[in-house]
């Protein structure tokens, strides 16, 4: 069994955590603001292959952009934003900046990372603010994958969204495994103990 770890990132009110819960349960959840981090986890079969799913759910706060945590845990990435609230977009390209940033420092792990940026909320395209160019223009700039979809009314445009990133992240992680050092697990685990959040099993 293949063990995947991806980071949901995006400012307040960007609808990320109803994008993840939208993708693990077919529910859609509504706006709300966390406080609290949280790990959920699936287990579920994609393209034959047994995969255990951890998505890291950070709380709400559009100012933390550190992302030192995130950067050594994740092997991806899901970057949100409202395109009808250009602050969240400008933090999510604040936010696809800092991952960049880390392909030329010391996190090498990045380099093999995969990264998706989603405009969010695509319902409400009457009160757009970000245009859908943007978004693609961004996205071709960071050499990352760009979609626009609904977490309200497009279930099935958010699993072709997770399943794209999953299989991208798959293929990345079938190659470090011919070349992973045998402390690779100890050091997961040490990770894991400093990312301990709440986990959630779906």
């Amino acid at each position: 069994m293949s063990e995947v770890k991806l980071a949901v990132l995006g400012g307040s009110g960007a609808g990320k955590s109803a994008l993840a819960v939208r993708f693990l349960t077919r529910r859609f959840i509504g706006e709300y603001a966390s406080n609290a981090e949280c790990i959920y986890t699936k287990h579920f079969c994609l393209d034959g292959r047994q995969i255990h799913l951890e998505i890291y759910d950070p709380c709400s706060q559009q100012g933390k952009l550190s992302l030192t945590d995130e950067l050594h845990w994740a092997d991806g990435f899901i970057i949100v934003y409202d395109i009808s609230d250009r602050a969240s977009f400008a933090f999510a390209k604040a936010l696809l900046y800092r991952i960049q940033e880390s392909h030329i420092g010391a996190c090498k792990k990045m380099v093999e990372s995969s990264v998706f940026l989603v405009g969010n909320k695509q319902d409400l395209c009457h009160m757009r603010e970000v245009g859908w160019d943007e978004g693609q223009k961004l996205a071709m700039d960071n050499k990352c994958q760009f979609c626009e979809l609904s977490a309200a009314e497009h279930y099935q445009e958010v699993v072709a969204m997770f399943t794209k990133v999953l299989r991208s992240i798959t293929s990345n992680l079938k190659a470090k495994e011919k070349r992973r050092p045998s402390g690779s697990k100890s050091m997961a685990k040490l990770i894991n103990n400093v990312f301990g959040k709440r986990r959630k099993s779906v």
